[in-house]
């Protein structure tokens, strides 16, 4: 079997496959310490990666030009690597079902070229199980080597946090585990190498999968009480955010906000939960509900938005309003499970003509994955309100005059989802103004 000795020492490589939001931090920090080999299915994004461009942004050019990882699109380059770590998407499908498609695609090219000795590691969020049920099979399959004789398995779930500059892949504690006891050191040592935050070894895989699915399902769930709270008070006409601010006070009270949950971890890993919670004969209620409140988040606040067109007297059919940024995050240019889309389709029912900006979504996605045509800035006024849907720093930098000043049509509506300004200075400046 592989050695942490032989990888240290670059005798035996390091492959990653899938190089997105999880892959490609990983295979740069690795590359520091080991031989590198970074392989994903779109030739587009090894000639990006190779040119020194990363259009997620979770990389620097400067960390990305002194990385040394040989990019392919070519699978047959995984035989040089007896260290396989694979890192692809896990989705759901159109009906909530855990989409296993890429991670089945990524087991049969590795069982293809992998070689005896080898240690195949999955990071991807699955149900518990996953992993030794359908991505070992797969190997053995493809491969005609059979688990702990021929080749070991391990899972270490991914933490990465897209956007985020604190808290990243090196300052999260890493969760590790292998088939057997080797591997689960070997993991350690390896990871260890990378993570200053240190490792944490489990008992199974099992126990690995499981770990990781609960940590967004737990985050889900309380911002749907955030989001259940929300509604309430709206209805009382209190503002949420300053009940929030005064409960925050006491030292053990959690501090989530309401909001969209979209992206493609916690909105959703909680269905791959539930997915095998019920192949198991048990249905998760609080889990589902929680579900439920937020994914009507959206028609919620598209609702809401109408409500105050119509308060301020405006005719609703062909108002025009203002959406402000769409992928799923601030900062990051993910437009995956977006729930921004979510409150275009619902004004669109109403008859409203939505325009659609975001400084830093890529416009050809937005219209592949979505049909829209992103607007400039300049180009949208005269509008009757803004949807203030996701807090970018060019936002930020705009402050709430400006972002108002879109509105040109009687007295500005904005609608801030992320809760980014205060009502007070919405009132000084004479807007009429709604917060989540």
């Amino acid at each position: 079997m592989v050695t942490f000795e032989s990888l240290r020492e670059r005798q035996d490589g390091i492959a990653v496959v899938g190089l997105g939001y999880v892959g490609l931090p990983l295979a740069v920090h690795l590359s520091r310490h080991f031989k590198v080999t970074g392989y994903d299915v779109k030739p587009d994004r090894i000639r990006e990666l190779t040119a020194g461009k990363d259009r997620t942004l979770e990389v620097s050019e400067s960390d990305l030009s002194e990385a040394d990882i040989h990019y392919t699109a070519n699978s047959e380059d995984i035989r040089r690597c007896r260290l396989i770590i694979v890192a692809v998407p896990t989705p759901i499908d159109a009906y909530r079902i855990p989409d296993l498609g890429p991670l089945r695609s990524a087991s049969s090219a590795v069982g293809k070229v992998m070689s005896r000795g080898s240690v195949v590691v999955f990071e991807s969020t699955v149900y518990p199980g996953a992993t030794e049920e359908v991505c070992v099979p797969i190997l053995e399959k493809e491969s005609g080597f059979h688990l702990n004789v021929d080749f070991t398995a391990g899972y270490s779930p991914e933490r990465i946090n897209p956007g985020d500059r604190l808290h990243t892949l090196d300052k999260i504690v890493k969760v590790v585990s292998g088939s057997d006891a080797a591997t689960t050191r070997l993991l350690s040592l390896v990871y260890g190498a990378v993570v200053q935050a240190g490792v944490h070894p489990v008992s199974s895989i099992r126990v690995a999968e499981a770990a990781k699915v609960i940590e967004n399902t737990q985050r889900d769930l309380n911002i749907a009480l955030m989001n259940e709270l929300s509604m309430i008070f709206d209805k009382m006409n209190i503002d949420t955010t300053e009940v929030l601010q005064a409960a925050g006070t006491k030292w053990n009270f959690l501090p989530f906000r309401p909001g969209l949950v979209g992206g493609h971890c916690i909105g959703v890993d909680p269905y791959y939960l539930t997915f095998k919670a019920e192949s198991l004969g048990y249905r998760p209620e609080m889990i589902l509900a929680g579900r439920r409140i937020n994914d009507n988040m959206a028609k919620f606040v598209a609702e809401r938005a109408v409500k105050i067109l119509i308060n301020a007297g405006k005719q609703v059919r062909h108002s025009r309003v203002a959406v402000l940024g769409l992928t799923f995050k601030e900062n990051v240019p993910d437009l995956r499970n977006t729930k921004v889309v979510d409150i275009i389709s619902e004004l669109n029912t109403f008859g409203v003509d939505v325009l659609v900006h975001d400084p830093i979504a890529d416009p050809a996605e937005a219209k592949a994955y979505y049909g829209l045509e992103l607007q400039s800035l300049n180009g949208m006024a005269p509008v009757d309100a803004v949807i203030l849907a996701v807090m970018h720093n060019a936002y930020v930098t705009m402050g709430l005059s400006q972002i108002a000043g879109i509105c040109s049509n009687g007295r500005p509506i904005v609608v801030d989802i992320k809760g980014a300004f205060s009502p007070s200075e919405a009132a000084e400046k004479g807007i009429r103004y709604w917060r989540l």
